[in-house]
């Protein structure tokens, strides 16, 4: 099996154009096209992480925070990070990332959070937008349902939790097919009037080419017709944080406790408490306090985040609490997602948890 492989189980779950523009996830270095021998998975790429990958025979590190975030024109191993690409190019080890593209996924980082702390009728805080578009094509009656089904099958008309959604409408189409055709219906030089279904599919603009190719490879036409038109609905199967709500309300105290301990916390940071119980949560992992005001306007009772700013805790004056847990300690959980994942699609793929992947804030 291909390293690429793997990879592309991985992009299924968390396709790499839903990173955020300032993200570099994906592969950092490496030949992707040779034969996976072993997978080692972390939250970061250090020197020790890329040491335990030699040592155990692993030519493919898979990591949640990318290695390369920043660029450098030199690779000398004048820090870690460069230490590390070298490491990966003397062992011809692949290293990946699936940072913000996985945070912004469907079952991503804060799905998984919000499994953990048991939160029911769970949905994204704040949908990407303009990420989805329309492909409007127009085919023969007789040809309707087998290019539906083509499209479909390629990923489109998925709205929410429905799929197989489209809109139909019959018409006519004429054309007169001139020199050097070979029309599917109709003479050359004599116009013909073809009845004819105009198909409406939403579908992700990352998915448009290989969409149209499977449009151009159903239909029968020698010149179909078609257009895409970028929507603006935000795009609920995507994007920032998540909200959700417990199946009983909480004290606020009590609320925190069972944060502090399923997430098996040292401590957390909060702001004052507001007096009221915990029902509706928001939350999301890493660097998630720019979703606070997305929070505030749900109507959420409690936002959880990896880290915010000192006067966060005071901007959220009595709009809602603020909980912060650390950035690593929310986002730990990515490594049961890759693992998951991997383990249920390739039963017969050796994969390791780092044993060297640890936090590099320390608690006194």
């Amino acid at each position: 099996m291909k390293i690429k492989e793997v990879l592309a189980a991985i992009e299924v779950l968390a396709p790499l154009p839903l990173q955020e523009s300032f993200d570099n996830s994906g592969i950092q270095v490496g030949d992707a096209n040779q034969e996976v021998r072993g997978v080692l998975i972390c939250i970061d790429v250090t020197e020790s992480v890329m040491t335990e990958a030699v040592r155990l025979g692993c030519n493919l590190v898979i990591s949640h925070h990318p290695l390369a975030f920043r660029s450098f024109k030199s690779l000398t191993g004048r820090t870690y990070v460069e230490r590390c690409m070298i490491q990966a190019c003397k062992h011809d080890i692949v290293v990946y990332a699936a940072h913000t593209n996985l945070d912004n996924a469907t079952g991503g980082v804060n799905y998984e959070l919000a499994k953990i702390l048991g939160l029911e009728q769970v949905k994204i805080l704040s949908p990407q937008k303009k990420v989805l578009s329309k492909l409007v094509t127009y085919v023969p009656q007789s040809h309707a349902e087998s290019v539906r089904t083509v499209l479909f099958n390629a990923g489109a008309g998925n709205i929410g939790n429905y799929d197989a959604c489209s809109f139909n409408v019959l018409g006519e189409g004429t054309f007169r097919a001139g020199e050097g055709t070979h029309p599917f219906v109709g003479e050359k030089g004599n116009l013909h009037i073809e009845a004819e279904v105009r198909i409406e599919v939403v579908l992700p603009v990352y998915k448009q080419r290989e969409i149209l190719n499977a449009l151009l490879a159903i239909h029968p036409y020698e010149e179909p017709a078609y257009d895409f038109y970028l929507l603006e609905n935000p795009w609920a199967q995507a994007g920032s944080g998540i909200v959700g709500t417990l199946p009983e309300p909480m004290e606020e105290e009590d609320f925190l406790y069972h944060l502090k301990d399923t997430l098996g916390l040292s401590s957390i940071q909060h702001s004052p408490y507001l007096g009221k119980q915990i029902h509706e949560v928001a939350l999301c992992g890493g660097s998630g306090a720019f979703l606070i005001p997305q929070a505030i306007g749900y109507g959420a009772d409690i936002f959880i985040t990896g880290e915010a700013k000192y006067n966060d805790f005071y901007d959220v004056e009595d709009k809602i609490l603020l909980a912060t847990v650390g950035h690593y300690e929310s986002e730990i959980c990515t490594k049961n997602i890759f693992y998951n994942l991997l383990s249920e699609k390739f039963p017969e793929l050796e994969l390791n948890l780092s044993q060297f992947d640890e936090n590099p804030v320390k608690y006194l």
